[in-house]
């Protein structure tokens, strides 16, 4: 059965509504942590980044309890809207929806010509002998920072000094999170579909991301028929923040090639 995204799920528009439109995943740390790759890709694009469905206290449907649950009700969304050739962009968690996404239109007649490029940034889900993806939700908030950031004074956010909404957010945040990818961040079964994903694809690693390695990102990239591996330096599990001229310079180029 599909499940439908909610009718108010919050999302944010930019961008001229006559180029090629792009579809702006988030990770787990919310729609936030993508702003940046959405006000860039506004210059040329038309952008949807929509708030996940349990995420900043929207509401979950029980039917979205996966990843390929989400894929699948982004994938109903854009074939209700009406788009085709869409680039879909994802960040950490966002990135392996992105990935389900390809598989599941390369799979279903209904979506063909539906996407038409994907991009996963620190994308997680694959599990890669060698290469394990960090227990997330074991670390503290220093901990996080240090596996995240190449610089981790930049991305340690305090706890004592969030509000008691933000604490409440953030804990809801994390449920959903472990909810809908497992408390591994992985499915099993996602290397080996990989080999079906039949549009242009990039995978962009931070060179000191320690949520899931380089060498990781190479694995997916390989398990993906013609896709393109980059890795920027001095750039953590969202390059987008911390090295974002070069994580551009390394986007462009790609959608230039995929026009």
């Amino acid at each position: 059965m599909i499940t439908f995204l909610p009718a108010d799920l919050p999302v944010v528009y930019a961008g001229d509504p006559n180029m090629r439109t792009a579809l702006v995943l988030h990770g787990g740390g919310g729609p936030q942590t993508v702003a940046s790759i959405v006000g860039h890709l506004a210059e040329t694009m038309r952008v949807i980044a929509p708030t996940h469905p349990g995420w900043n206290g929207t509401l979950r449907p029980d039917g979205i309890a996966s990843v390929a649950d989400l894929a699948s009700a982004y994938l109903e969304r854009l074939l209700d809207s009406g788009e085709g050739d869409v680039v879909v962009i994802g960040s950490s968690i966002g990135g392996w929806v992105a990935l389900e996404m390809a598989i599941q239109s390369a799979a279903d007649v209904r979506y063909a010509g539906l996407i038409g490029a994907v991009i996963d940034i620190d994308g997680v889900g694959a599990v890669v002998e060698g290469e394990p993806i960090a227990d997330f939700f074991a670390l503290d908030a220093r901990g996080l920072a240090e596996a995240a950031w190449h610089d981790p004074e930049r991305g340690y956010l305090d706890p004592a000094g969030f509000s008691s909404e933000q604490r409440a957010i953030q804990q809801s945040n994390g449920q959903t999170m472990a909810a809908i990818a497992g408390r591994g961040m992985s499915d099993p079964t996602l290397l080996g579909r990989l080999g079906t994903v039949t549009v242009p694809t990039l995978v962009v690693f931070g060179a000191s991301d320690r949520i899931a390695t380089p060498a990781y990102g190479r694995s997916v990239a390989e398990a993906i028929p013609g896709a393109l591996f980059a890795e920027v330096p001095a750039a953590g599990h969202l390059p987008h923040l911390e090295a974002p001229e070069v994580t551009w310079q390394i986007i462009d180029q790609f959608l230039q090639r995929v026009r």
